[in-house]
Formats: structure tokens, C-alpha cells, sequence
């Protein structure tokens, strides 16, 4: 039966691939980047890496990881942790980009580059922050919801008191289903959609 388990060692690259084929605005973002393994080591494997316990996956019947939500109870901790412990390790790989490059790998590794305590200001009122993917048999099936409420009751646990996340504007599914389980639209930059709630 399809059930929501713990995060365990092995999970990182099913983690991985569906990261990958849900990052274009909830579909597959294959060969998008020069190095589809981008996607994964901004968005989901350092969250696994940090915080297992407040990591949680969607298991199929047949055993295969399927959907999966990953988060931080202090996001001002995680994203010094991430600019001086996690992203240094992969500066040879992907190097900063220089002026001018302007690709969609390039603003994610500006965005990679940038991170530090206080380069978003939603952390201060709703500390904790989460990524969520779900591959597409998973979808409209109340498995992202039963994620978020597994994730916040988690962080209730904690004492944390509120939970961000941020998406694209063109992923207007994601947007619809964030508002319709209690998530308020904040103020936000171009492109982007962030979205709050009180735990």
C-alpha cells in the first residue's frame, strides 16, 4: 500500500530524480541545465543532508520512492550551513557564473551563490522552510497535503511557529494547491511566489 515513511539513507537518488522531472514548473526539467544533477544538490539533497528527520517520503506498492518533502526548522541556520559547509564542495563543478551569462543554470547558481541568513526576509516571521515534489502518478491524490501536515506536525513538535515555501509564478498548479491548504501569498520577487503559514 502507498504509504508516507521517514527519509532513510539509499533515498538521495530517488530524491534526485524526481527532483529532476518535476523542476520545470512540476515537469520534467531533463536536459535543461548542462547538468541535470544541479537541480538536486540546490534543492533537495542538502535539506536530506542537514535535516533527515524533518524529511519524508511517499513509498509505492511496490516499494519505489515517489514524492517526497524536505525541509529546515530554522531557515537563517540552514542557509549560512549551505553557503559555508554544502555549496563550497561543488564550486569546482559548477563555478559562478560571469556577467553576462544569462541561462536558466545560470540564475540558479547565482541563486546558489547567493544564499546566506537573511538573503530572504520570509524566515523572520515563518522561520522554518520546505521543498516538496511529487512525480505525476502521485498528483491530486492528497499526498502533498498529508506531506505538508506530516512536515508540520513535525515542526509544531519543535516549537517552530511558522512555515514558508516559494515557487514559481508560471507553476500555476502548485500556487492554487499552496492557497487551498492555508498558505498566504506574500510579497515576493519577480518570478516568484512565496507563500506563509502560522503552525
Amino acid at each position: 500500500m502507498t504509504h508516507i515513511r521517514p527519509f532513510r539513507s539509499g533515498d538521495e537518488p530517488a530524491l534526485a530524480d524526481i527532483c529532476l522531472k518535476t523542476a520545470d514548473a512540476g515537469t520534467d526539467a531533463t536536459g535543461i541545465f548542462t547538468d541535470d544533477d544541479l537541480w538536486a544538490e540546490v534543492f533537495v539533497l542538502p535539506y536530506a543532508a542537514r535535516h533527515p528527520d524533518l524529511a519524508f517520503v511517499v513509498e509505492t506498492d511496490d516499494e519505489r520512492v515517489a514524492g517526497y518533502i524536505v525541509g529546515t526548522d530554522d531557515t537563517r541556520a540552514f542557509e549560512d550551513w549551505f553557503a559555508t559547509q554544502w555549496w563550497p564542495q561543488w564550486a569546482a563543478r559548477w563555478p559562478r557564473p560571469g556577467e553576462g551569462e544569462a541561462t536558466r543554470q545560470g540564475g540558479t547558481l547565482i541563486y546558489a551563490y547567493g544564499r546566506r541568513a537573511g538573503a530572504e526576509p520570509y524566515g523572520d516571521t515563518y522561520p522554518a522552510h520546505l521543498h516538496i515534489d511529487l512525480l505525476p502518478e502521485l498528483q491530486g491524490q492528497g499526498w502533498g497535503r498529508r506531506l505538508i501536515d506530516t512536515l508540520s506536525e513535525a515542526l509544531r513538535a519543535r516549537g517552530v511557529t511558522g512555515l514558508h515555501l516559494a515557487t514559481g509564478t508560471e507553476n500555476t498548479g502548485a500556487i492554487a494547491f499552496y492557497t487551498r491548504i492555508g498558505f498566504a501569498p506574500l510579497a515576493s520577487h519577480p518570478g516568484v511566489q512565496a507563500f506563509g503559514r502560522t503552525l
